[in-house]
């Protein structure tokens, strides 16, 4: 009888331990719906929330074209206190999102990746002047950090979901190499959207480019995968954008 419950503990510890260990989302761990994603455009406004009061700060345009081999998302961010604009474009495979490009372009810093047995490119830091050639390698597979908010819309999404995501992002002034995103939690709920009732998955994020410290949580409508609207929330600090 001892015996019998040893070996119960045993399989149960391992069965655990299976769990514990299973592979983050990847391009080679990845159980999306890719008919999800559509080609589109979207514009989202973005919010600073002072004492419950929203402060329009600026807009977030998204466009996705959607082609035979590859995703493309361009992504402009335009401030109210800023003259210039943020472009960030990312390019994937249509076969499994494996990221092939990613560019980012704003006030502060040019960056260019380019992804393939190694990630080539350059990061020019203009605060300083200096310009970085950027040469990493990896040993696991990862989605680009800029597609992994896309990537959450086409999951099998469920009350209670969690998962990690694997991700490659390149921030001299936080993290380098393959990190963590987390979904924390997955909710169905019913909201109110400009005056209409939304049925949406509310889904809870947080990643290490953070290091944790910022949650991000999607509203994505659940017939057509839409993103409503988001909120995040850094160190008290709260921003809402909406569709």
């Amino acid at each position: 009888m001892k015996s019998k419950i040893s070996l119960l503990f045993f399989v149960f510890g391992c069965v655990l331990n299976g769990i514990s260990q299973e592979a983050p989302l990847s391009p080679k761990n990845n159980p999306t719906n890719i008919d999800l994603l559509k080609s589109e455009t979207y514009k989202m406004s973005w919010y600073m929330v002072q004492d419950s009061t929203e402060i329009q700060i600026g807009t977030v345009q998204t466009e996705i074209q959607k082609n035979k081999d590859n995703i493309s998302i361009i992504t402009t961010v335009e401030m109210k206190q800023s003259p210039s604009k943020w472009i960030d474009s990312t390019v994937v495979s249509n076969n499994n999102f494996k990221p092939i490009y990613h560019s980012s372009y704003n006030q502060q810093r040019d960056m260019v990746l380019k992804f393939d047995n190694e990630i080539t490119g350059y990061y020019i830091d203009k605060q300083t002047n200096t310009k970085t050639r950027i040469s990493e390698k990896t040993d696991k597979p990862f989605f680009d950090s800029n597609f992994y908010p896309q990537l959450i819309r086409l999951l099998a999404l469920r009350d209670g979901y969690t998962n990690t995501i694997s991700i490659f992002d390149y921030n001299p002034k936080s993290k380098i190499g393959v990190i963590t995103a987390t979904i924390k939690n997955t909710e169905e709920k019913t909201i109110n959207f400009k005056g209409e009732l939304k049925e949406v998955w509310k889904i809870e994020t947080t990643d290490d480019i953070s290091n944790n410290k910022a949650i991000s949580i999607y509203f994505i409508d659940k017939s057509t995968r839409q993103l409503l609207k988001q909120e995040i929330d850094f160190g008290g600090r709260k921003m809402i954008m909406r569709l």
